[in-house]
């Protein structure tokens, strides 16, 4: 038989009679055949052969199962259940087969197909259904964050020469190319200026992207983390859906893994999130050299969307093309926004706890700097990351002596020079109440020859008592300021204070 003939197949995929005697829901991709019934669903490949992927032998379609399983298991394992065979009954009927829990589609189970079982879930827990609900809730998108930087910790480096500059500059002209062919979708003249910048950028940060994968940064990460390939699955936001037929797409940097994430956020117009994550992850994973690199990674993920949108526009018609040449036609502006030249600064905020510091500094956050905006750094998250506790587990009052209060002051110091050289804006957000403390950040802008805005929140007493009681009362901060830590601040001699002072 044919190998690429799956009309029994696929009719018994979605034959009742497989499924307890309910009709599944059906979804067809590019790539795979889905049906959903109960709490299963059962993916079956295509046979199908594309320029990125070919499932056009049993032999290939069989691999491509096991790879899939296996590479989704590192961050879903309740999810993926194991792979079923499609199996020739005495009356030559096609019937699902028992599962085999580890995956090993052995080659002696004369399978007609094999089919990948999942945990079914409803799709409006994926994340960009929440998105779209607007109930995309900062704990949640903390808790992704976290769950990527563990993965990507987790996971063995591959060869430098999967990433270095020269990959990355082919996969650059492999995106002009594949948009030129769309000049009625993508102007010309917007390609041409879009491979000027992408081509002055990657001569400009071709040493810093060999230099992260001479480090190590370049794994198998997952290769398409994008929103809907995220679903929230027992209360835990969880990746799924790895891209398992490209070796080659999938072995990145770890920075352009997480670029597609922050570029979907960006796309959505949740700027903020996409600002609030990149910073979480940051502090998660502890990976902060070679930042200078996300901006031609943003760029590099809303090509690709621009390409694949306008080649969909290309086929389809009326409305549909509409909308998605509309929709190809942003990704192409978001690709070069991306690229656009944006002048690094040193923000500090301070003033008393309460005095809505963190708050103000989120808000700035998003519009400073290259994208996905600034660096945030938070004394209150450097001291607990020193002692290695949580964010919002509180510190015995030894953590806060005199001496490691200097040395977390001289870590944000540090940290603030090294983003200020990657070339982003960086936000402190400290009470700077001594002024050896003020005098010394703006120091930091001055060595890196930056402009520095110093801000100090005014606040009374009773509004600053009033906000840290609601924060205490929360429970979900990294500062462990109450209001016996206000009465003594209240104390200090701050000296002259000479930044621009707002009331809180």
């Amino acid at each position: 038989m044919d190998g690429r003939d799956q009309t029994e197949a696929v009719a018994a995929l979605f034959d009742p009679a497989n499924h307890g005697g309910v009709r599944p829901d059906r979804i067809d991709t590019h790539a795979c055949h889905v049906a959903l019934a109960g709490d299963h669903a059962y993916k079956m490949k295509r046979a199908v052969t594309y320029a990125f992927l070919d499932y056009g032998t049993p032999a290939l379609r069989r691999q491509a199962v096991r790879d899939e399983l296996a590479l989704n298991r590192r961050t879903a394992p309740e999810i993926y259940l194991g792979l079923v065979p499609l199996l020739e009954n005495a009356e030559g009927a096609l019937v699902f087969g028992a599962l085999d829990a580890a995956g090993e589609a052995p080659e002696t189970v004369p399978a007609r197909e094999w089919l990948i079982a999942m945990r079914r879930f409803p799709q409006q827990a994926l994340l960009d259904s929440l998105a779209d609900q607007g109930a995309l809730v900062w704990p949640v998108l903390a808790e992704l964050a976290d769950a990527i930087a563990a993965f990507h910790a987790a996971t063995p480096p591959a060869p430098a020469e999967a990433f270095d500059a020269r990959e990355v500059g082919r996969l650059l002209a492999e995106n002009i190319a594949m948009m030129r062919d769309f000049p009625a979708i993508l102007p010309s003249a917007e390609v041409d200026a879009l491979e000027q910048e992408a081509a002055a950028a990657l001569a400009r940060l071709g040493p810093v992207i060999d230099a992260r994968a001479a480090a190590g940064h370049v794994k198998r990460c997952h290769g398409d983390l994008h929103l809907k390939n995220v679903v929230l699955w027992q209360g835990r936001p969880t990746l799924f859906d790895c891209i398992e037929f490209s070796t080659r797409y999938a072995t990145t940097d770890v920075f352009y893994d997480l670029a597609f994430l922050l570029m979907d956020l960006d796309h959505r117009r949740l700027g903020d999130a996409a600002n609030r994550v990149f910073n979480r992850y940051l502090e998660s994973s502890g990976d902060r050299g070679g930042i200078a690199a996300l901006p031609l990674y943003l760029s590099v993920r809303a090509q690709v969307r621009a390409k694949v949108g306008a080649a969909s526009a290309a086929h389809a018609e009326g409305a549909e093309a509409q909308a998605q040449a509309e929709e190809a036609q942003a990704y192409l502006a978001l690709a070069r926004r991306y690229l656009a030249p944006s002048q690094p600064g040193l923000t500090a905020i301070g003033g008393l706890s309460g005095s809505g510091k963190s708050t103000r500094a989120r808000q700035l956050a998003r519009a400073l700097g290259p994208a996905p905006g600034a660096v945030l750094l938070r004394s209150d998250q450097l001291r607990k990351a020193r002692f290695g506790r949580p964010e919002t587990e509180r510190l015995p009052p030894e953590a806060y002596r005199t001496e490691v209060s200097r040395a977390v002051y001289a870590e944000l110091y540090e940290k603030a020079a090294a983003a200020l050289a990657e070339g982003f804006h960086v936000i402190a957000d400290a009470t700077f109440l001594h002024p050896d403390s003020r005098r010394l950040i703006q120091a930091v802008a001055d060595q890196a020859g930056v402009p520095f805005d110093g801000i100090w929140l005014d606040v009374s007493r009773e509004t600053a008592e009033a906000r840290i009681a609601a924060r205490l009362a929360q429970g979900a901060d990294a500062s462990d300021a109450d209001c016996a830590v206000l009465a003594r601040q209240l104390q200090e001699d701050t000296g002259p204070i000479r930044w621009r002072r707002i009331p809180a």
